[in-house]
């Protein structure tokens, strides 16, 4: 049938799963030179604007209408760059403002696929640097038998079965926003621990703006009516919260110079910063029924992804949660459990817990300086062959 379609262009790609996202995965050179023909093109390939994604390949969630590409890097540092995309589902948009930390976790493992690094057994080190945010990842990846190992017995919440874990170290995390106000430093870049934002229509919001892997906002679920229990099928079925969750996410965007209009930051800068509330540790319910007890946890959160709730969380959301949990003063550390483990920070989101590690140094001052933020993800190989676009 698609000799008929005379403007098709095929597309070698793989599919790969990711942490709990799932992408399109492109050798570079694979791609056209021009990126200005980029957009259309993604956008034809994962079948939006189109809520069901029907005739693409997305699959009618932020979390799995992403693309990777990759090409082997010309960095001393870096043995492949990495390019996130985020292709919107409901809208004739491409960002490439920010970077998935669950979609990084498949790179390491494409980039030996792919045999652009040499396989070393029983762990193949892949340093990836990310384009969007500057920023380097040190990636471990099980390997035998000269190729990635993706059996394995490591879970994490939001992905069914078992599989081989993926470490990820996010090298100084912090300062990812290519421009911030100047007043502020890269970890936080309104120069202020807590901000308070003036929400039309509600009122005064006190939240933390911090940049680390990706910027988030966050804010304490209590000072928005919100308990931090929240599954994504109640804040999604309720327009009026999604309302004001986008209102502060659009006021903190426009803080940080990312727009200048809170009304248009879904379209101008969708996917940061990040909209995070969080709160104390408390028994919940997960998305499957699993129940959690309060002690099993450090603190409560729920994510935004591309103005509806994030099923699960964002890896990077992660990294930048544990940065913020070593702040002083900030409203993550204002909830967190007072005994927490900064190696271990168990972090209760929808699906279940995901734990994230930061290693950092405090100076005289006390400012503190985060050297890295790590966790594990796993990944899988799904599909390769040709899409039409």
């Amino acid at each position: 049938m698609q000799e008929h379609r005379m403007d098709v262009v095929n597309l070698p790609v793989t599919i790969m799963r990711g942490g709990t996202s799932k992408a399109v995965f492109f050798h570079d050179k694979d791609l056209p030179a021009d990126q200005e023909t980029w957009e259309p093109l993604l956008l034809r390939m994962m079948g939006s604007p189109d809520k069901k994604q029907i005739d693409g390949l997305g699959g009618s969630q932020s979390v799995t209408s992403k693309v990777a590409i990759v090409k082997k890097s010309e960095r001393d540092d870096a043995d492949v760059d990495y390019t996130f995309a985020q292709v919107s589902v409901d809208k004739p948009l491409v960002s490439y403002k920010g970077n998935c930390g669950n979609i990084s976790s498949g790179v390491g493992p494409f980039a030996i696929e792919k045999g652009l690094v040499k396989v070393t057994e029983p762990v193949t080190q892949v340093r990836v640097f990310n384009t969007n945010t500057n920023k380097l990842i040190v990636e471990e990846v099980a390997c035998e038998n000269g190729s990635v190992k993706y059996d394995g017995d490591f879970a994490i919440a939001g992905v069914p079965g078992t599989a081989s874990p993926i470490k990820l170290k996010f090298v100084r995390p912090a300062g990812t926003l290519k421009t911030r106000p100047t007043e502020g430093t890269d970890l936080l870049p309104t120069g202020n621990t807590v901000d308070t934002l003036d929400v039309p229509g509600f009122g005064p919001v006190e939240v933390s703006i911090v940049d680390a892997a990706n910027p988030l906002v966050f804010v304490k679920a209590s000072d928005l009516g919100l308990t931090g229990k929240e599954l994504p099928s109640e804040l999604d079925n309720d327009p009026e919260k999604l309302e004001l969750l986008e209102k502060v996410r659009g006021m903190a965007a426009v803080k940080l110079g990312l727009c200048d209009d809170y009304t248009r930051s879904a379209w101008e800068t969708p996917g940061i910063p990040k909209m995070t509330f969080v709160a104390p540790a408390a028994d919940y319910t997960t998305v499957t029924g699993h129940k959690i007890s309060a002690d099993k946890i450090d603190l409560l959160s729920r994510m935004m992804s591309m103005q509806k709730t994030h099923p699960t969380y964002a890896m990077t959301g992660a990294m930048c949660t544990a940065a913020a949990a070593i702040v002083p003063g900030s409203v993550v550390q204002q909830v967190l459990r007072p005994d927490v483990d900064t190696q271990f920070i168990r972090i209760a989101h929808p699906g279940g817990i995901l734990e994230a590690g930061v290693d950092y140094t405090v100076g005289e001052d006390g400012s503190v300086d985060v050297e890295d933020t790590f966790g594990f993800r796993t990944a899988n190989l799904l599909a390769e062959g040709t899409a039409f676009c």
